[in-house]
């Protein structure tokens, strides 16, 4: 009698928890801005197509993602992704096969390092 008590107790922990992770919802990915400006625009595409998705910074309550601030992306799935990324001084740039990740507090980052690179293109 014991033994079946702990074998259907053992059987209904494992189905609870199955079901339990089913109903998580998807994790949340956000994008940190390093930058020292305010960032205006926020697209992604899968690499190489220059299919722009929306722009991101509409996620946030000013519709801009301000430096050291951290947004929230809507429809992006961890992955590599195409970044395009405007900000209030009129730059722009492009970055290539970005990985965003799904295990930080963030997916992925743009610093001033990142902008630099962008200097002429």
């Amino acid at each position: 009698m014991l033994r079946t008590t702990v074998l259907t107790l053992l059987c209904a922990t494992a189905v609870a928890g199955t079901a339990h992770a089913q109903t998580q919802k998807p994790q949340t990915l956000k994008f940190w801005n390093l930058t020292t400006e305010t960032i205006t625009e926020l697209k992604l595409a899968e690499p190489g197509t220059n299919k722009w998705g929306k722009n991101q910074t509409l996620n946030d309550k000013d519709k801009t993602v301000e430096a050291d601030e951290r947004l929230k992306l809507s429809d992006i799935t961890p992955g590599v992704w195409d970044v395009s990324v405007k900000d209030k001084k009129k730059r722009s740039c492009v970055l290539r096969n970005v990985t965003l990740s799904g295990t930080d507090a963030y997916a992925f980052s743009i610093s001033e390092d990142d902008m630099a690179k962008c200097k002429g293109k």
